[in-house]
């Protein structure tokens, strides 16, 4: 890695939910992996630093998919008329048996570690399966790819097949082995995965609190996507005031444990104010809740209420791993939403999705996401040049038509100061 170099084009980022900074043709420096400025023409002090030279591409940060299921890949496009629960036993379930077979497990992550590092996604939040060799083989492709990201080993001890359920001891014996093994890689980290609560005993909950508590790891599952599955929570936990505090009552729901939570189409107020108050990340994965019907996730007044947000493609319930497709869904909902549900909260913008693909999901690493001084230099590299038009185009606009019209698959990408390609 080079510890100190420069990108030059045109930098777009969002240092603020809504807020577009713009500075064409200018150097981005790099120091030691971090961001030490953007210059108009380079200070003295760079003088002689090699620079890579992108003439007039668009340079954005990274993107962060903060959901993503790996051992799903396989199937993204299949079973997109069936809702939650049943999508679940038809194909998840099915599919990420077969990750007890190592071969397997190798060929289809190592098909899923490809396409990310291909994409312009530089950091991700990834679910495997409860195969402890099966997920530790997905950490070391992503470790050998120089993607920074976090890894969980599923937790299953009751509401699943045969096939792909453990005993609550067996689930911790080894999730408990999974994070004593985890510490040898240089870009990934583990992360605690309960499935979800209806999957999940309190008594195994319970335990990976402790292991939470005892390793210092994070933790993602998914909350209150679909309202079959709320009501099938309430009836497994009928001492909860609402979904969220059966993650709460174990540890498990920010605070002291980082937490991310998919979807959160349905929290209500009360969970929506715990989210808050633990600074919880929510996890918003636009296609999937259109997929699979679970609804509409009010993203916009999430954003209002400072909530932490950050996007996902959730494949294979999304179809698409590109962000840039997650961006334009969003917005897309956001104006279904605006329209047909809550005419008081307006539809998200181009700038505030940018925001929650990169700087909003990014908090979830440290400081990743912006191109200020002091963040990560994770960075994306896009050619716009196959997109002709007569129209003379702003960076503002020829961002947006990258975003709607591109494949969003980048010429050149950074993650932590490190060129990937």
């Amino acid at each position: 890695m080079k510890e100190t170099f420069a990108l030059k084009g045109n930098l777009l980022y969002t240092p603020a939910c809504g807020q577009l900074e713009q500075h064409p043709q200018s150097y981005l420096v790099c120091e030691n992996g971090q961001v030490a400025g953007i210059f108009a023409q380079l200070p003295e002090r760079y003088q002689g630093i090699p620079v890579d030279d992108y003439g007039d591409k668009l340079i954005l940060p990274g993107l962060v998919d903060l959901h993503v299921h790996a051992s799903q890949y396989a199937y993204r496009g299949l079973g997109m008329d069936m809702e939650l629960l049943e999508w679940l036993e038809c194909n998840a379930f099915p599919e990420e048996s077969k990750f007890a077979d190592l071969a397997y497990a190798r060929q289809a992550y190592g098909i899923f570690t490809d396409e990310l590092t291909r994409s312009a996604t530089t950091r991700a939040c990834i679910f495997a399966t409860l195969h402890r060799p099966a997920t530790l083989v997905l950490m070391e492709l992503l470790d050998r790819a120089g993607l920074p990201c976090f890894v969980g080993k599923v937790n299953m001890d009751r509401n699943s097949p045969d096939i792909l359920r453990e005993t609550t001891e067996q689930s911790l014996e080894e999730t408990r082995l999974w994070l004593e093994q985890s510490g040898d890689f240089t870009h990934v980290r583990p992360m605690l995965t309960p499935r979800f609560i209806p999957s999940c005993t309190d008594e195994l909950m319970d335990g990976l609190g402790r292991l939470q508590r005892e390793f210092g790891v994070a933790m993602q599952s998914h909350l209150s996507e679909n309202l079959s599955e709320i009501q099938w929570v309430s009836q497994l936990c009928p001492d909860t005031a609402f979904y969220g505090q059966a993650y709460e009552r174990a540890g498990l729901f920010g605070g002291a444990c980082p937490t991310v939570m998919a979807h959160c189409v349905w929290s209500g107020e009360a969970e929506r104010a715990l989210m808050k108050e633990n600074g919880v990340f929510i996890a918003h994965c636009p296609q999937s809740n259109m997929n699979v019907s679970s609804g509409i996730a009010p993203i916009k007044r999430y954003l209002l209420e400072g909530q932490k947000v950050g996007l996902g493609s959730d494949v294979a319930g999304g179809a698409h791993l590109s962000l840039f497709r997650a961006m334009t869904d969003a917005i897309q909902c956001s104006k279904l939403r605006w329209r047909l549900v809550d005419q008081q909260t307006g539809a998200l913008t181009l700038p505030e999705a940018l925001y929650m693909a990169t700087k909003g999901g990014g908090a979830f690493f440290g400081k990743v996401g912006s191109f200020e001084p002091g963040y990560a230099l994770d960075a994306v590299v896009l050619d716009d040049s196959a997109l002709p038009t007569t129209r003379p185009c702003t960076l503002a606009e020829r961002l947006e038509r990258v975003v709607y019209l591109s494949d969003g698959l980048p010429c050149a990408k950074y993650a932590a100061g490190r060129r990937l390609f």
